[in-house]
């Protein structure tokens, strides 16, 4: 049998043994390798990561190159704008005897309309209807935006009746369509709304027939036309006692141009659906 001082000699033997892996004196060792070693390591290593670096870097200055500041590069994904809502919800529900079940739509409506302010459209052009305002000529890069004030909401500017209708049970809704830069509409492009009901509710329409002028486009991007906003077409449904506590649902469409508004796969493409309820 091994003695007690065999023992301890091979403890510190293995000890030691562990010691130098990771530092060994005599020869200057750390980790296995000398100093030298270790930095042609780093030094292999900086450059190597130097180099990808650049590369990337190349890569990305090359790519920009292509790229508009103005424009998206790639466009054929979306060719066709999708229809909201404001305010922005799917599912109005509100009691018209309290103001502040209907508050948050108020609210809504009237932050979203500031940019509608004539104080803010006067900066804008007074464009002449039924044309397109094109701008592709022009060796600005800031495009010049048309005048849409919300006064010619009428009923439903929150001018006139700052509750937009909520307090008498005949709310207004507000439907713009989707920026994209370059369309141009074909035809007469209008909005119209229909309630899934046997008998059908009255509407009407702010603008007029809820026409959307051809004036407003096209639009050059947010770059570009920075004072530019959506045409609105606002809606006011004259609800009456009978269509109360119940559930409906409004379908809006863009109608009367080249717009799509029937694909099954996107129900949002040129058209939009909501439901309202209105307790009294």
């Amino acid at each position: 049998m091994a003695s007690t001082e065999d023992k301890a000699a091979a403890n510190k033997e293995s000890t030691s043994s562990w010691k130098d892996s990771i530092y060994n004196p005599r020869t200057g060792e750390l980790m296995g390798r000398t100093a030298s070693s270790w930095g042609l390591i780093l030094l292999f290593y900086l450059v190597f990561y130097c180099f990808l670096a650049g590369l990337f870097a190349l890569t990305m200055w090359v790519l920009l190159l292509t790229l508009d500041d103005n424009v998206p590069k790639y466009r054929d994904r979306v060719p066709n704008p999708g229809l909201v809502i404001r305010p922005n919800s799917l599912d109005i529900s509100f009691n018209k005897s309290d103001p502040l079940k209907y508050a948050q739509y108020v609210q809504h409506l009237e932050s979203f309309l500031k940019r509608y302010n004539d104080t803010e459209q006067e900066k804008n052009e007074e464009c002449m209807p039924g044309d397109y305002f094109l701008q592709d000529d022009s060796t600005e890069m800031t495009k010049k935006a048309c005048r849409f004030k919300r006064g010619s909401l009428s009923l439903c500017s929150g001018l006139s009746d700052t509750n937009f209708g909520y307090h008498d049970g005949k709310p207004c809704v507000l439907l713009k369509m989707n920026r994209i830069i370059g369309l141009k509409p074909l035809g007469d492009p209008y909005i119209n709304c229909t309630v899934k009901k046997d008998n059908p509710v009255q509407m009407h329409y702010f603008p007029s027939e809820g026409r959307i002028d051809k004036m407003y486009f096209p639009y050059y991007g947010k770059k570009a036309h920075e004072t530019y906003v959506q045409p609105l077409v606002a809606v006011k449904l004259l609800l009456t006692k009978e269509d109360y506590n119940k559930e409906l649902s409004v379908e809006c469409r863009v109608e009367g141009s080249n717009l799509r508004n029937d694909d099954e796969r996107d129900k949002f493409l040129g058209r939009v659906t909501f439901r309202i309820k209105v307790v009294e």
